[in-house]
C-alpha cells in the first residue's frame, strides 16, 4: 500500500465534510468503546493482566532473536519453512518463488495488515496470481478498489446502502439490502474460492516461540478455511508477534478480543503447527511462515520500542477523539489513529509523515485503553521532539512555541496575559457563546466552533472552587 501521509491535512479536510463517513464513524461509540467497557469488567484483575501482558511483551522484545531463533527452530522441527524478508519487496518475493514452486495459479487470503504493508495481493497478480480476499470486509474493499480504514473492522467506513450498491454492481444480481441476505450472496461467491485454492495466505496475531506455532484470531470462518483447505499456506507476519509460551498467548488473548471487538473471545482462535501428517483430515501439505522485519529491528533498543507491544487490537483509534471524526484512510497508509500516527513514521520515516505525531490531542485516552500499556501519548511526544531537533517545524511553529515557553517561565506575565485574553475572547464569543473565527488559531475555527470562555481565567474558577 502506498504511504500518502503526506496528504493528512488535505485528506481531513475532505473526511471531515463527508457526512455518509461521519454517520459510519458514529457505530464505533456503540460498537467498540461500549462492548469493550461492557466486558473488560469481566476480568477481576485487568489492571494487573495489562502489567502482565506488557511485561510479556517486553520480555520478547528484550531478547528477540533467541526467541524469533527459537521459534524457527520448533517450526521447522514441525515442517513449516521459515522465511525472513527485510522489506515488504522481499516479502512480496518470497510468496511469488513460493507460488511458481508449487505451481499455484489462484490463492484465498484472510486478513493480514503486514500483506498491506507490503503491496503484496498487486504484486501476485503482476506474478500471475489470481488473489481473493475472503474475510467479508476485506473482500467489499477488494471489489471497490479501497484500502482498510480499521484494521480491525476495515469497512467501518461503508454502510449498507453503499454496500449493497456494490454488491448489485459486481455480482450482476438483484439488489438486497438485508444484512443476512448480502452475507449470504458474499458466502455464495467465496466458497468456491475456498475450495479450489492452490494457495491460502493468512497473517499471525501471534508466533510461539517454545511450539513453533502461528496463531490467529478470527471471527468468521475464513480464516480456518484459509488455513486448512489450500494445499500450500503461506502465514505473513512482522517480527515483533513472537511470544515465548503458550501460557504467555493466553494472558494476551484474554485482553485482544475484549480491546478490540468488545468480545470475551472471538469465534475461531486457530493455532497452526506444521504440516498435516498422513492421518490428517485437513491441513496444508506445505507451510511456508515470512517474518517481515521492514524497520522493526531500527526500532528496537530506542526510546521507542514499547511501541512494539502493539497486538493491532484497534483500541486506541477506537476511542481517539481524532480518528472518530476522521476514520482511517485519512492517516495515508496502513495503520491509522494513535498507533499508526507513531507507527507510520517510525516504519516509514519521520519526513513521510510530518503531521501524525501531531494528529492528537494528547488527551490520553489511547494510553488508558491499550491492553499492553503503550504509552501513546508519550510516544507521540517523543516524535513531536525529534521534529524540533531536525528542523522539520515551521518558523511559525517554532516562534508559536517559544513564546509560550517564555510565557509558561514568566508566572506573573502569564497570569495577566490569560486573564486579557479570556475577556477579549469571551467579548468576541457574542450573545452565541461561540467563537466562529479566532486569530492564529484558524486550523481549528475553520472546521468548528470554538467555546468561548466565560470571561475567567481557570485559575479564577479553581480558586472559586468551580
Amino acid at each position: 500500500m502506498q504511504n500518502n501521509s503526506v496528504n493528512f491535512k488535505r485528506q481531513v479536510t475532505v473526511k471531515l465534510a463527508d457526512v455518509r463517513l461521519q454517520n459510519a464513524l458514529s457505530r464505533l461509540q456503540s460498537r467498540f468503546v461500549g462492548g469493550r467497557a461492557a466486558v473488560i469488567s469481566e476480568i477481576d484483575d485487568f489492571q494487573e493482566t495489562r502489567v502482565a501482558a506488557a511485561a510479556i511483551r517486553d520480555r520478547a522484545l528484550n531478547d528477540l532473536e533467541h526467541w524469533l531463533l527459537q521459534f524457527e527452530q520448533q517450526a521447522t522441527a514441525r515442517g513449516a519453512v521459515i522465511h525472513w524478508a527485510e522489506n515488504g519487496d522481499d516479502a512480496n518475493r518470497i510468496v511469488a518463488e513460493i507460488a511458481a514452486l508449487h505451481g499455484v495459479r489462484t490463492a484465498a487470503k484472510s486478513k493480514s495488515m503486514v500483506s498491506e504493508e507490503s503491496g503484496l495481493n498487486d504484486a501476485l497478480e503482476k506474478a500471475g496470481v489470481q488473489v481473493m480476499e475472503t474475510d467479508l470486509g476485506e473482500y467489499i474493499l477488494q471489489l471497490a478498489h479501497e484500502a482498510p480504514s480499521h484494521i480491525v473492522a476495515p469497512v467501518v467506513h461503508k454502510n449498507k446502502e453503499e454496500i449493497a450498491d456494490l454488491f448489485a454492481e459486481k455480482h450482476q444480481k438483484p439488489r438486497k439490502t438485508d444484512i443476512a441476505e448480502l452475507c449470504r450472496e458474499a458466502r455464495e461467491t467465496l466458497r468456491p474460492i475456498f475450495l479450489n485454492a492452490d494457495m491460502g495466505i493468512s497473517g499471525g496475531n501471534f508466533l510461539i516461540a517454545e511450539t513453533g506455532s502461528v496463531l490467529i484470531v478470527t471471527n468468521e470462518g475464513n480464516g480456518r478455511l484459509v488455513t486448512t483447505l489450500p494445499r500450500v499456506h503461506v502465514a505473513i507476519t512482522g517480527i515483533e508477534k513472537v511470544v515465548p509460551t503458550l501460557e504467555d498467548v493466553t494472558t494476551l488473548l484474554r485482553l485482544l478480543p475484549r480491546s478490540a471487538t468488545g468480545q470475551s473471545i472471538t469465534n475461531y482462535v486457530s493455532l497452526l503447527t506444521g504440516t498435516k501428517d498422513s492421518s490428517a483430515h485437513d491441513g496444508p501439505e506445505h507451510f511456508h511462515i515470512i517474518l517481515l522485519d521492514n524497520g522493526r529491528s531500527s526500532i528496537l533498543g530506542s526510546d521507542m520500542q514499547k511501541m512494539l507491544r502493539c497486538i493491532r487490537c484497534g483500541a486506541c483509534m477506537n476511542h481517539c477523539p481524532v480518528y472518530q471524526n476522521i476514520g482511517g484512510h485519512a492517516y495515508g497508509w496502513v495503520y491509522p489513529g494513535p498507533m499508526g500516527s507513531i507507527l507510520t513514521p517510525l516504519l516509514g520515516g519521520l519526513e513521510a509523515a510530518p503531521d501524525l505525531p501531531n494528529a492528537s490531542t494528547l488527551c490520553g485516552a489511547c494510553g488508558a485503553v491499550c491492553p499492553v500499556k503503550i504509552p501513546l501519548p508519550d510516544l507521540l511526544r517523543n516524535l513531536r521532539e525529534k521534529q524540533m531537533q531536525r528542523g522539520m517545524k515551521t518558523q511559525r511553529e517554532v516562534f508559536m512555541l517559544k513564546a509560550w515557553t517564555w510565557l509558561a517561565l514568566h508566572p506573573n506575565i502569564y497570569k495577566l496575559a490569560t486573564k486579557i485574553g479570556v475577556k477579549i475572547m469571551s467579548i468576541m464569543g457574542g450573545k452565541d457563546r461561540l467563537l466562529h473565527s479566532l486569530p492564529g488559531a484558524s486550523g481549528w475555527t475553520n472546521g468548528r466552533d470554538f467555546p468561548a470562555p466565560t470571561g475567567q481565567t481557570f485559575r479564577e474558577l479553581y480558586q472559586q472552587g468551580k
